[in-house]
């Protein structure tokens, strides 16, 4: 049964009645697990049908993995969130059994399953049935070719009707199965560059619901600039060329809304569907993305989940994972999952094959629990013998044999089913805070102020206020302080600012008078900020705002400024102030900031732009307000965070741990604090326990006996869990 368009308001009234029936059922918890759960993706689907002539060679792979992932320890699996055309082969006739019996083979092994919504990939039969599915890039008259995963306009009527129909057969059909304890909507969502003619239509419904007239588009976005002036909504013109930086932005906030808006469609469908025991997540695929609003996607979840991949080797230090985790946390201040991390190497390409060495499997586990996950994943189970992720590789090589991998996982996996109830829904309380603002990314990205080199790194940025977030954070990271996330978005920044001692911000390039308001109070009222370049230039429109930089933020400042400069090439600071040495540099960008009431901190060591300081301090009210004009070299900036957190009074025994170590700590549920000391290095590292006397939970036993002051060596790559108490 192939739809018409004669359909559609039939299909949007449906829409309308499921996300209504969806909102009286109340969520799962977060943070009401028995202990970690540990696995794998697993797709059995994708083993070879048959191989030098052995028939039936899935069915008995499936029996073969199940008894290596019982003997290993593994405790959940996630399925089916990438085979629509299984799921569904031909319009309207559905088949289970194909995953019906690898869920029974995992209830009866006592592995846990988290299913998948397939809708990210759709099948054949519907991208040539009706190909207006298909995203119509920006700048393009034709939609795109099929062939990849999400290439489909998730505001299409035409796909929301097949995607609620899948969903609601699949969610039914497991409703009742206690193995299956979860759903994850869709697959690392984003808004896939769709600019289908749908798209632009809510675009334009967006922009009179928010400003009403044209007039008053016009005036916000200075349209009067070329002439641009919009006398109609009949008029707006597409962004295709659009050189106005107010519609760029607001461009990216429609992208960002029709993201939230399918996963939150998503989730009501499926907690109108599902079980009473089961939760619904989603999977963001690294977060801090341009065109997802990570906070407003995880108002619809009931536990937030992250994809994670980072550097391996001699690369892997922790600090994006934690990033990552401690992201994942703040958005709704409890525990996480992570459905995807490294298992073996990654890449599309056999160019990137790094594998991890001895005891980084394991580490990186309790990175994740260190910072309050609840559950670690790999991708995936097994490696994938044909396609574009051949060399993204699973537990499992190619041979699908036991290997060196899968018993680092089967060390951990029995550690855990030990442990476990003692790491499980471990509760983290920060005095320090990063303020995040996906405006302000995007902004900076509409207008740059440095080039950034494309393409994608495990655990890099792939933009410039990304950059800054990671430099921050990794600061934070090295000096063994505990963080959290703010959101500029916050109903209420006020108070969430008013949690924490410390905070430090990013560009806030793109802010309202609201926002930056909020930040000013705080300060007044005993807090210390740490402020990057570029905060409070524009508005919340992308205009530069007519009052003297950095507008309402002046006070709190101390300071204005006329001019800025790009950096053609690196400058020292006058002195090396912060005793960096070699990498006393600042780059890219330059205030000229004229002091009021702030002190001078540090000066650029140039005979031109020597004439302003660098970095300024003010007194504001009860607190103090700390801005850099410039971009720091990573070390100098990890001396000045320092700084930072001894006027804020925040330092301690922590910030004199070996430079490889890290220390997290946590109350677990029994209301027993913890403190995870990880190495993150090839050498050994001694150190002296600080803490209250407590238990080595790794402990061959779990009954060995740390005591405070005592001296604790950590082997390469390894680890030790306290508990205090008896």
């Amino acid at each position: 049964m192939l739809i018409s368009s004669l359909r559609l308001p039939a299909i949007a009234a449906l829409f309308a009645f499921v996300t209504l029936a969806a909102s009286a059922q109340s969520p799962a918890a977060p943070d009401a697990m028995p202990t970690v759960l540990y696995g794998a993706a697993y797709y059995n689907e994708y083993m070879p049908a048959e191989a030098d002539g052995q028939p039936a060679l899935r069915a008995a792979r499936l029996e073969k993995d199940v008894a290596m992932m019982k003997a290993a320890g593994i405790s959940v699996v996630r399925m089916g969130e990438s085979t629509w055309s299984l799921w569904e082969p031909e319009d309207n006739h559905f088949e289970y059994a194909w995953m019906d019996h690898v869920v029974e083979a995992m209830g009866k092994a006592g592995i846990k399953v988290v299913m998948g919504t397939p809708t990210y990939s759709v099948p054949t039969w519907m991208a040539h049935a009706h190909p207006e599915i298909l995203v119509v890039p920006q700048g393009g008259k034709e939609n795109v070719s099929y062939g990849m995963r999400q290439n489909m306009d998730t505001d299409n009527p035409v796909y929301r009707f097949y995607a609620q129909r899948l969903i609601a057969n699949m969610v039914g059909h497991y409703k009742d199965n206690a193995t299956v304890i979860g759903w994850q909507i869709d697959n690392e969502t984003g808004s896939y560059g769709a600019f289908n003619p749908d798209v632009f239509a809510g675009f334009v419904q967006h922009l009179k619901k928010k400003f009403v007239t044209t007039d008053a588009l016009n005036k916000a976005w200075f349209l009067n600039y070329w002439g641009q002036d919009v006398n109609g909504w009949e008029n707006m013109p597409t962004p295709d060329r659009a050189t106005s930086t107010s519609y760029k932005l607001e461009w990216s906030r429609w992208q960002q809304m029709r993201v939230t808006d399918f996963l939150s469609w998503q989730a009501g469908l499926v907690r109108a569907n599902r079980g009473p025991n089961q939760f619904v997540t989603q999977d963001y695929g690294s977060m801090m993305k341009m065109d997802v609003n990570e906070p407003a996607v995880a108002q619809a979840l009931d536990i937030v989940a992250n994809n994670v991949y980072h550097g391996t080797q001699d690369h892997l230090d922790g600090a994006f994972q934690s990033e990552q985790s401690d992201f994942a946390r703040s958005l709704k201040h409890t525990n996480f999952l992570i459905t995807e991390t490294n298992a073996q190497t990654l890449g599309w390409d056999s160019a990137g094959q790094f594998p991890p060495y001895d005891g980084q499997i394991r580490l990186d586990v309790y990175t994740y629990l260190s910072s309050g996950a609840n559950m670690v994943e790999y991708w995936h189970w097994h490696s994938i013998h044909a396609g574009q992720e051949t060399y993204w590789k699973g537990v499992l090589s190619h041979d699908l044999e036991p290997n060196r991998a899968y018993a680092e996982v089967s060390k951990t996996a029995h550690e855990l089913q030990r442990i476990g109830p003692k790491l499980v829904d471990l509760k983290i309380k920060n005095q320090v805070a990063i303020l995040y603002s996906v405006d302000a990314a995007n902004g900076i990205r509409i207008m740059p102020y440095e080039q950034h080199a494309p393409g994608w790194t495990p655990g890099r940025s792939d933009n410039s206020y990304g950059d800054q977030v990671l430099q921050l954070h990794r600061a934070l990271y090295e000096a063994n302080v505990g963080v959290d996330f703010v959101f500029a978005s916050s109903a209420d920044l006020a108070k969430e600012l008013a949690q924490y001692k410390l905070v430090l911000v990013p560009s806030l390039y793109i802010a309202t008078d609201e926002q930056l308001r909020a930040i000013s109070e705080y300060v007044k009222g005993g807090g210390h900020v740490l402020m990057n370049f570029k905060s409070g230039f524009a508005n919340e429109n992308s205009a530069v705002r007519w009052q003297r930089a950095p507008g309402p933020l002046r006070e709190a400042a101390g300071l204005s400024y006329q001019e800025f400069s790009n950096l053609e090439k690196p400058l020292g600071l006058k002195g090396d102030p912060y005793h960096v040495g070699p990498e006393n540099k600042v780059s890219a960008w330059a205030e000229f900031l004229l002091p009021e009431h702030a002190e001078t901190v540090a000066s650029y060591d140039h005979p031109f732009f020597g004439q302003w300081p660098a970095i300024t301090r003010n007194h504001f009210g009860s607190g103090e307000l700390e801005y850099v004009g410039t971009q720091l070299s990573p070390e100098l900036e990890a001396q000045v965070v320092r700084e930072a957190l001894k006027g804020a009074g925040l330092t301690g025994p922590d910030q004199q741990l070996p430079a490889t170590v890290r220390v997290k700590h946590g109350t677990n549920r029994e209301g027993k604090k913890l403190h995870y000391y990880l190495n993150y290095s090839s050498n050994l590292a001694t150190f002296t326990y600080t803490y209250g006397p407590g238990q080595d939970l790794l402990g061959a036993s779990g009954t060995n006996g740390i005591q405070t002051s005592q001296s604790i060596t950590l082997k390469p790559w390894d680890l030790v869990i306290v508990e205090e108490g008896k």
